[in-house]
């Protein structure tokens, strides 16, 4: 059934670079469609040619995936921990990704980029290696061992051996079983009442380090780092995404001040968050701005000791429960780009559903939304809103845009391993239906095209899961992972979204009901590919810079 181990690690690698080396053929291809006469890239020609440019994006993502995957491999082989399952997995996965590498890759359901749109030359697609995994490891029969090892490992974590040292093998059972117990059992019906996160479990997650994490030690936190909190918010947001999200704001909070704030600010302000006595919101979009933050307009006048705030902000997560704001502000009104740009670290007095916005100079309602519920989502507008001007990130103006993106590799890392979690959550309730759900005197995961459904979810979170390590491991090394973090947060999301569909699909009618479970992972599956980056965004983040000679 499966291939030798020995041959198959071999052409997990060589299939890897035939990927890896078709992007290299069509990266100067597509840059030449692209340059200006100073050789750059020019951005009106990138935008004529968008579909090109994204495409090549998702190609670079496809290797770099299986590059990590074949990596993952070959270092369980070393370990002889390279067992049935895993050579199951990476076979179905090498198949199909390999298969859509050279017939066309979907970058949703309406758009498909093939590999003659981005090359003359796709000759590189046609190895040896590439072709017998395609040929053989899409079979029939390795589906359905699949789908009988997903059966025999219910209850369990995870299917395959990811990889994890003992110490983040610790945490993520600690925090299977602390989902499984406290948050899966309640989260629909505070889905279905679209209901605040009960306070009393923000509470025992504050006590239990969620919200420390990635904090060092000497401001009060547990210096963990990405791939603990990856671990984390994967386990958490399989019991349901608003839970697995609650610590991101304290994330993003505590890394733009560590990278920005002056010691002061970090002494201050970093062990309040880590402890949870205070949680943090961030206050960035505005209505009609989106992904250009250049066209922000919230004006914050110094006047005194405090800066004024006047604008609106939208979108803005768990707003009315916060203690405090990272509030991106334009702070020299003669600006029009990204130059005027400051973060301010805004505190404001605790709202509730009720009376959400308290504090002076604040107003503002809730946006209903069809899923990731749980922390609500508002429009705030602020009219003579003071903030200590010693509040402003790092005490010098202008630099908020760059205190932003400093933070944005590890924001994309944490939806890519929120994505995991939905999509672990959406194998685990299509399984457990397929499994007891019964038609024509049989279960019907004995039906192949379910059964096909559920291995090819559990092979791509497997995908999934190992480049959003990788991203997370560079962070954690102190190395650049825009590149990386993006790819993750790209393939995440659609997988997330696939595995919820699919689910849904498997349930049938009933899937269609809001009082199945899956009917809400559909819906909290379809944010990850909007925020911290849409996926048409995130293909052009990282298509530029593998076009723009890495910068």
């Amino acid at each position: 059934m499966t291939l030798v181990l020995s041959d198959l690690s071999r052409l997990l690698s060589e299939a890897a670079d035939a990927a890896a080396s078709f992007v290299a053929v069509a990266q100067p291809q597509v840059k030449a469609r692209i340059a200006g006469a100073d050789g750059k890239v020019d951005r009106k020609l990138a935008d004529v040619e968008q579909h090109i440019v994204h495409g090549f994006g998702w190609y670079a993502a496809y290797a770099e995936m299986l590059r990590e995957v074949a990596a993952w491999a070959q270092v369980l082989e070393a370990k002889g921990e390279f067992g049935e399952v895993e050579t199951l997995l990476t076979q179905l996965l090498f198949a199909e990704y390999g298969a859509q590498l050279r017939g066309g890759i979907p970058m949703n359901q309406g758009e498909v980029i093939r590999p003659a749109d981005l090359a003359e030359d796709t000759s590189a697609l046609d190895s040896p290696a590439l072709t017998r995994l395609i040929r053989e490891g899409g079979r029939q029969e390795i589906k359905t061992a699949i789908a009988r090892h997903l059966v025999e490992a219910r209850g369990r974590p995870t299917l395959e051996n990811c990889g994890l040292d003992e110490t983040l093998t610790l945490i993520r059972d600690q925090f299977f079983a602390l989902s499984n117990a406290k948050v899966a059992p309640f989260a629909h019906d505070w889905h279905l009442k679209d209901e605040l996160i009960p306070i009393e479990l923000v509470n025992e997650l504050g006590e239990m380090g969620v919200f420390a994490m990635t904090i060092p030690e000497e401001f009060g936190g547990l210096g963990m780092g990405k791939t603990a909190m990856c671990v984390v918010s994967e386990e958490l947001s399989r019991g349901w995404i608003g839970v697995g999200s609650l610590a991101t704001r304290s994330e993003i909070a505590a890394e733009l001040i560590l990278t920005g704030g002056t010691l002061e600010q970090k002494q201050h302000w970093l062990p309040r968050i880590a402890s949870a006595e205070i949680l943090p919101t961030a206050v960035f979009t505005e209505p009609d701005t989106g992904s250009d933050l250049g066209s922000l307009r919230t004006r914050a006048s110094l006047s005194g000791s405090d800066y004024v705030v006047s604008g609106n902000k939208t979108w803005i997560t768990h707003a009315a429960r916060a203690d405090v704001m990272t509030l991106l502000v334009r702070t020299d009104p003669d600006t029009r780009n990204y130059s005027g740009l400051s973060m301010l670290i805004a505190p404001k007095q605790r709202g509730d559903e009720t009376t959400p916005f308290p504090t002076p100079g604040m107003s503002g309602g809730e946006i209903g939304v069809i899923g990731y519920r749980g922390m609500k989502e508002y429009e705030i507008g602020f009219d003579g809103f003071r903030v200590p001007a010693a509040n402003l990130l790092g005490g010098v103006e202008g630099q908020g845009f760059k205190q932003l993106m400093a933070t944005f590799e590890s924001a994309r890392i944490q939806t890519a391993a929120r994505a995991i979690g939905v999509a672990q959550a959406s194998l685990d309730v299509g399984l457990a239906y397929a499994v007891d759900r019964k038609q024509f005197g049989r279960s019907i995961i004995e039906f192949p095209r379910v059964a096909n459904k559920l291995a090819m979810m559990a092979a791509e979170l497997m995908g999934a899961r190992q480049l959003t390590y990788f991203a997370a491991r560079r962070k954690d090394e102190g190395k650049r992972c825009d590149l990386e973090a993006g790819m993750a947060k790209l393939i995440g999301a659609r997988v997330a979204w696939a595995a919820a569909d699919n689910a849904l699909q498997i349930h049938g009618g009933n899937g269609f009901a809001m009082e199945y479970t899956v009917s809400r992972l559909l819906a909290d599956a379809r944010i990850l590919n909007i925020f911290e980056g849409a996926g048409e965004i995130q293909a052009q983040v990282i298509a530029r810079r593998l076009l723009d000679g890495g910068n």
